[in-house]
C-alpha cells in the first residue's frame, strides 16, 4: 500500500509542531545513546517482523518505528495530538482496569508511557511491556528508569508473543490497532485470549471508530496506511469473535475509545498460579491468578 506524502499533517500541523518541540534537545538526546549496541540488548533473533509493519511509514516516518528516529520523536509529537491531553487520555484506560492485576502485558507499548502508568497504578504488579521495535524499547527502558520503575521489556510480535497460556490478569494495547490491518487486530486479541487467566481483562484504547467514520477527513490528517481500514471495523466485534464477554466501548474526549473484554470464567480446569521469581530470560515460566472482577 503507498503512502500519501500530500497529508493534512504533513502540509499544515507538522511545521506547527515542530515549533513547539525543542529539536536541539531532541537532538542532544540521540546522539547521547548507542543506538545499535542498545537495541541489541532486546533485538530477539526469533522475533519476524512482519511486511505490514517494515514496508510502511508511520507519522511521516521512512521505515516507520524501525530506527531511533522514531523512538526519539515519538513523545514529543504525540503529546500535541492527542487532545484534550495526551495523560488525561491513556489514564482513560488505566481508570478501565477491573481486575486486580498481579501480572500485565502491555502489548505495542512502543516508548512506554501507558506501561509507565500502569506499573505506577498497581505498583506490585509484575509488568512486561512489548514492541517489534527495539529502538523503542530503549526509549522506554530509559524512561522507566529515570522514573524509578522496575519493567520489563520485551522484544516480541503481539500476535505471537511466545509467552504461555493463561499467565496475566490484564492485557492492554494503547494506540497499536490503528496502525495495523484489520486481520492483525483481530489476530492479537485472539492472542491475548490465549494469554489471560479465566476472568482476566483485554483493554484497548484507540481512536474513536464511530468519529474516524463520520468525519472523514480525520483520516487524512496523519500518515496512517491503516486508518480508514481500522474506522470501518468494530473493536467491539473483533473482542467476540476473539471469545471475549461483557465487552464494550466508551468514548474518550470523542476522539478516542477504550474497548474492554472479560475471558469468561470457566466452570472447570481453571487454572492456579503460585508467585515465582522473576527471570528476564524465561518470562514464559510465570503466571498469577486474577482475583475477579470489580463493579
Amino acid at each position: 500500500m503507498a503512502v500519501r506524502q500530500d497529508t493534512i499533517w504533513e502540509r499544515f500541523l507538522s511545521p506547527v509542531v515542530r515549533l513547539l518541540i525543542d529539536e536541539d534537545g531532541l537532538r542532544r538526546y540521540a546522539d547521547s545513546i548507542d543506538w545499535k549496541k542498545e537495541s541489541d540488548r532486546y533485538r530477539r533473533d526469533d522475533v519476524i517482523i512482519p511486511s505490514y509493519y517494515s514496508n510502511q511509514n508511520f507519522h511521516g516516518i521512512a521505515g516507520g518505528y524501525l530506527n531511533s528516529d522514531a523512538a526519539v520523536t515519538y513523545d514529543p509529537v504525540t503529546q500535541y495530538v492527542l487532545p484534550p491531553n495526551e495523560g488525561i487520555v491513556r489514564q482513560a484506560l488505566v481508570d478501565a482496569v477491573q481486575v486486580k492485576p498481579r501480572r500485565i502485558l502491555d502489548l505495542g507499548c512502543g516508548t512506554g508511557s501507558t506501561t509507565l502508568m500502569l506499573k505506577q497504578a498497581f505498583p506490585d504488579a509484575e509488568v512486561i511491556g512489548l514492541d517489534l521495535s527495539p529502538y523503542m524499547l530503549v526509549r522506554a527502558e530509559d524512561k522507566a528508569r529515570n522514573a524509578g520503575l522496575e519493567i520489563l521489556w520485551r522484544h516480541g510480535n503481539a500476535e505471537k508473543t511466545g509467552l504461555r497460556d493463561a499467565t496475566f490478569d490484564l492485557v492492554t494495547a494503547s494506540l497499536l490497532f490503528h496502525e495495523t490491518p484489520d486481520a492483525v487486530s483481530l489476530a492479537i486479541l485472539r492472542e491475548s485470549f490465549r494469554l489471560l487467566v479465566t476472568g482476566g481483562q483485554v483493554l484497548i484504547l484507540d481512536g474513536n471508530q464511530k468519529t474516524l467514520r463520520q468525519l472523514e477527513w480525520l483520516n487524512d490528517v496523519f500518515e496512517e496506511p491503516y486508518i480508514r481500514e481500522y474506522a470501518a471495523s468494530s473493536t467491539e466485534a473483533n473482542m467476540g469473535a476473539a471469545g471475549f464477554e461483557g465487552v464494550r466501548s466508551q468514548d474518550v474526549w470523542w476522539i478516542n475509545q477504550v474497548t474492554s473484554g472479560i475471558k469468561p470464567i470457566a466452570t472447570e480446569n481453571v487454572r492456579h498460579y503460585t508467585p515465582t521469581s522473576v527471570d528476564n530470560n524465561d518470562l514464559e515460566g510465570l503466571g498469577s491468578p486474577a482475583f475477579g472482577i470489580m463493579a
